[in-house]
């Protein structure tokens, strides 16, 4: 009988990120008989294989196993969900058949510039591996293995990538996961209070006989991470996501705006759970005492019938984002409303370097790149501000190395691949030229 535990699972930290690893604590290890860097297998609705590492230290006792948004992609669980995990004995692959999940231009280079990121790396058929590419995640899909369905790769391994990609109803990727955001501990902890336990557990309210919320209005400055949230939200629930921009809701023409209201809330209703993501809600619900037009008016009126007419509780939940909590008609801060508010805040300096270490996570940074210096240079930089920032360094980068890469080539080498650094002097330049916010 091969030893196995029951854990619950919890979002990785910023530094595991992407490198196939779950931590467990010393107690879940001995039980199944791992040690540091030996290879488990992580039973969910579907199993996938990592390698283990050891809790963090307060972490210990809690009977829980950090992973990364693709880990548990794979492993087809969210946050909060319990797993089986039990040491794997895996056998190094002689073949592996890769697919993109988008057409990609390669030549042989790339393909062993894949392999030895991948060299060491546990893989299951059906798995979805990240490759970094500059600034990018290129992803791609474990088609077949062998000599078993679960095996490692290694300098040997003879690896195929497709040129056809797989079709993206063959394969649910997550494109924002809780790890993709920076900082906002303390708003992704209250979000998922009160939007993922309504949507997976709506029992619990039931028994405690209170009435799980509809609304929850997210507030606060331009590019703070307000629609990054609500995406992975609706990513980790495994909700429907209809996202919706205020100003292009509203129509010159009489009713056009309420018609294409309802038909949101009615497609969310049919596939509930859904939640719905209005962003600059201030645009179509604005205080009605100070507007002049009568569209306003009638679109501010139908957004209140819609919320109060929402039958399933808990399984149609609207998210609202505004920068100007101020201006919204009152009536919809109101209970059984837009109830619960949430403030995203400009990030401080912990924060920004956070934020940074995401955006940084799939570029090859030079050896002089400190991004706890950066995070100091930054003051007043939203998140958005310091993707622009992340950017405009890799360009930078780019730029420089222009002048070696051969443009008349179909493929860039796998050399020139490996050598492409972004260094602390283009993000001295990238500074020059990204302005903060706030």
């Amino acid at each position: 009988m091969v030893n196995e535990v029951i854990l619950r699972v919890v979002e990785a930290k910023q530094r595991d990120v992407g490198r196939s690893i779950v931590r467990l604590d010393r107690q879940s290890m001995r039980k199944i008989g791992a040690e540091t860097g030996d290879f488990v297998e992580i039973i969910g609705k579907r199993s996938t294989v990592a390698i283990a590492w050891p809790a963090y230290p307060e972490d210990e006792g809690r009977g829980i196993i950090r992973m990364d948004g693709i880990i548990r992609n794979n492993a087809k669980v969210s946050i909060g969900d319990s797993v089986r995990v039990k040491k794997a004995e895996l056998r190094p692959a002689t073949r592996v058949i890769l697919a993109p999940t988008e057409p990609i231009r390669f030549g042989e280079d790339f393909k062993e510039y894949v392999k030895r990121h991948l060299e060491g790396k546990p893989v299951s058929r059906g798995d979805t591996v990240i490759i970094p590419v500059l600034q990018m995640a290129l992803r791609l899909v474990v088609v077949s293995t062998q000599p078993a369905p679960m095996v490692y790769i290694t300098g040997d391994t003879f690896l195929t990538i497709r040129e056809q990609p797989i079709r993206e109803l063959e394969v649910s990727i997550p494109r924002v996961t809780y790890e993709d955001i920076g900082d906002l501990e303390e708003a992704k902890q209250k979000i998922r209070e009160m939007i993922e336990l309504p949507l997976k557990h709506p029992e619990l309210f039931r028994r405690l006989g209170i009435e799980p919320p509809k609304g929850v209005l997210l507030y606060g400055p331009p590019g703070t991470g307000k629609t990054l949230l609500a995406k992975a939200v609706a990513n980790e629930s495994g909700a429907h996501f209809i996202a919706i921009n205020g100003p292009e809701i509203m129509s010159k023409y009489y009713g056009e705006s309420e018609a294409r209201l309802r038909e949101v809330f009615k497609e969310a209703q049919e596939n509930a759970p859904s939640i719905i993501f209005i962003d600059e809600i201030d645009a179509i619900a604005p205080r009605r005492e100070e507007v002049t037009g009568e569209v306003e008016r009638r679109v501010v009126a139908q957004l209140l019938a819609l919320m109060d007419g929402l039958q399933s509780r808990g399984q149609v939940i609207v998210i609202g984002a505004t920068n100007r909590p101020e201006a919204l008609d009152p009536a919809l801060r109101r209970p059984g409303r837009f109830d619960r508010e949430i403030a995203i805040r400009v990030p401080d300096k912990r924060g920004r370097r956070e934020i940074l270490q995401v955006h940084t996570r799939n570029m090859p940074l030079a050896d002089d790149v400190d991004l706890d210096e950066l995070a100091s240079l930054t003051h007043g930089f939203t998140g958005a501000d310091l993707a622009a920032l992340c950017r405009e360094a890799a360009m930078h980068a780019l730029r420089r190395f222009l002048p070696k890469i051969d443009l008349e080539k179909e493929v860039i080498p796998a050399e020139v691949l490996e050598n492409l650094k972004v260094t602390r002097e283009d993000f001295m330049e990238a500074l020059k030229d990204i302005q903060p916010s706030a």
